[in-house]
């Protein structure tokens, strides 16, 4: 980090190469091909190249990096739904259209249908049950990665749940 700071710009290579798996494993959940998450991941790394004299030495690297994946993940999120129409689940569900899943589809039924019911949710919802379930973080990391409080997080969080299980509970 000190030689990439003092002018050795080839040294942020090495620090991209070691946080490359991190930060390509969150952008994951929320891109929607591998496009999508080439772009996110190109982004976090100018952004954090052109912000590396922000970075406060008080935490690790890796969670200063991974807060601006979340980031640049969030403004994908709003962006795609500023620029795509919103369909509802009962009307994909209609019209036979395969709700978007950011991952493989599962094997298993059960996790099809978890992985449609999220790719529905708002985006805040689909971060902070991303974050918190699927990546298995605390509400303090959730809040510290989003710059929301503890208490924003276990709100969103609550509702995120409650939405989640309705869209769960409907016949499929």
């Amino acid at each position: 980090m000190a030689r990439v700071l003092a002018g050795e710009q080839e040294c942020f290579a090495e620090l991209a190469q070691r946080h490359k798996g991190r930060v390509f494993g969150v952008a994951s959940r929320f891109a929607r091909d591998s496009a999508e998450l080439e772009d996110i991941c190109q982004e976090v790394f100018i952004q954090a190249y052109h912000k590396l004299g922000q970075y406060r030495h008080d935490s690790p690297f890796e969670h200063w990096i991974l807060r601006i994946t979340t980031y640049k993940c969030y403004d994908y999120l709003r962006k795609r739904r500023r620029t795509a129409p919103h369909i509802s689940v009962e009307a994909m569900l209609e019209t036979g259209l395969e709700p978007h899943a950011p991952q493989p589809p599962p094997a298993h039924p059960d996790l099809e249908r978890l992985h449609a019911a999220l790719a529905h949710l708002p985006e805040k919802y689909r971060l902070v049950i991303t974050l918190l379930e699927l990546e298995d973080r605390s509400v303090q990391q959730v809040a510290e990665l989003t710059g929301w409080s503890a208490g924003n997080v276990k709100v969103r969080a609550f509702r995120a749940r409650a939405a989640l299980r309705k869209l769960l509970e409907k016949p499929s």
